[in-house]
């Protein structure tokens, strides 16, 4: 049983670029999908493919990372709110990662996006993660 799946998303996501292979696999549920979903409108993923085992019924998110010139797209990955200490954030508090080069992952009452969609919306939430 895992803990913390968001967590564990990263971490495969991570060590997936760290050993250079093409796709990876994760354990599927609606809130990683919509986290993938955030990672490949921005740009850092390739894209995703839910993937079916006939045997056992089980669903899993088969990932395909993005690399440029060799080097993985996602220079930093980052888990922010965790199980053990949530962090919330309004949206006068919600700045730009990185100057604005990066992306902060919320998840609001409006469905998980990124700061910057969060500020236009003018919704705040939960800061998932950070990616550069």
């Amino acid at each position: 049983m895992i803990t913390d799946p968001i967590g564990d998303l990263l971490a495969r996501i991570r060590n997936g670029q760290l050993r250079g292979t093409a796709k990876i696999k994760s354990p599927n549920s609606r809130l990683r999908v919509s986290l993938l979903d955030v990672l490949q409108q921005e740009g850092y993923i390739r894209g995703y493919a839910e993937v079916e085992f006939k045997e056992s019924g089980r669903k899993e998110l088969e990932i395909e990372l993005k690399y440029h010139e060799g080097r993985p797209a996602i220079r930093e990955l980052k888990r922010v709110s965790t199980p053990g200490r949530r962090v919330y954030t309004s949206v006068k508090e919600l700045k730009p990662h990185r100057q604005g080069l990066g992306v902060s992952i919320v998840s609001t009452p409006q469905g998980v996006m990124t700061d910057s969609t969060a500020r236009e919306k003018n919704v705040g939430g939960e800061v998932l993660c950070q990616v550069f």
